[in-house]
Formats: C-alpha cells, structure tokens, sequence
C-alpha cells in the first residue's frame, strides 16, 4: 500500500521574489544552495519553463540514483517539478511577496511504489530528508539575500 507523503517547510527572506525566483530557476544559483551530494543535470538545454526536462542525481559513490523531472507547472514566482523514479510526485516552489522581502515555501509531495525502498526510507531517510530540506532552505536565503544586496 503506498502512501503519499507531504513535506512542507517556508522561510522569510529579506530579499525581493524575483530574486529569490533566478535563485530557484537559474542552474548557477541553484547550484549554490542545492544540497552538494545533489546534482541537478538538465536533459537537453536548460530550462524551466513547462515541459523543461532535468535529471536529479544523489552523488552516491558507485550508485548515482536518479529522478527523471519535468516542469509541470510555472508562472512568476511558481515552479512545481514532477518526478517519476524511485520517488513519484512532485516539488513545488512558490514566493510569495512580502512587505519585509519574500516568502519561500517549498512542499515536496511524494509516494514511494517500491514497499522495500519504501520502508528504508521511511526508517533511515525520512528525518534527513526534513532536515535537509530545512538546510536547503536556509542555503537559499543567504544566496538569495547576497544577490539582492549586489542588485542596483
């Protein structure tokens, strides 16, 4: 029996949502606060709008697991990311404006098909995943603020 699962996580960054966006959507960017045993690989040319093709990669010696992504939804200030592979769903990133700078909020929905791998994760993964997520987060403020500050 698979069941979907949900994590959410926000924070404040003191920068503008457009920023915060190129943060999300630019490959330099991204690899700045992207998780270093995460790699995100475009098939073809880069790129995020709909339809826009990637290949995630856990740099784990000798495995390299992967999650074949598409852009499924994408508007200013939203990308959702759909994955199929060992994970099945979806990650979205929405700014939401603020007086004080932007809102990020990440939710990263999922189901695992795979009961074996399923279980694994849920026993030795589950809290890392959270907690890297948070991590993530606070990688992409500090990037994102830094390029505010240089913005004219």
């Amino acid at each position: 029996m698979q069941s979907r699962q949900v994590f959410q996580q926000s924070i404040q960054i003191r920068s503008s949502a457009t920023v915060v966006e190129r943060c999300i959507t630019e490959q330099d960017l991204m690899h700045q606060w992207l998780n270093p045993a995460l790699r995100c690989d475009p098939i073809g040319e880069w790129n995020t709008e709909v339809g826009g093709r990637f290949r995630f990669v856990i740099q784990i010696p000798m495995l390299q697991p992967a999650l074949k992504s598409v852009v499924l939804e994408r508007e200013p200030g939203l990308i959702v990311w759909g994955f199929d592979g060992f994970f099945k769903g979806s990650d979205r990133w929405e700014c939401q404006p603020q007086e004080t700078g932007t809102r990020l909020v990440n939710q990263f929905e999922f189901e695992i098909p795979n009961p074996l791998i399923a279980f694994g994760f849920n026993r030795f993964a589950a809290t890392w995943t959270k907690t890297d997520m948070e991590a993530q987060l606070r990688r992409l403020k500090q990037v994102a603020e830094r390029q505010y500050r240089r913005s004219p």
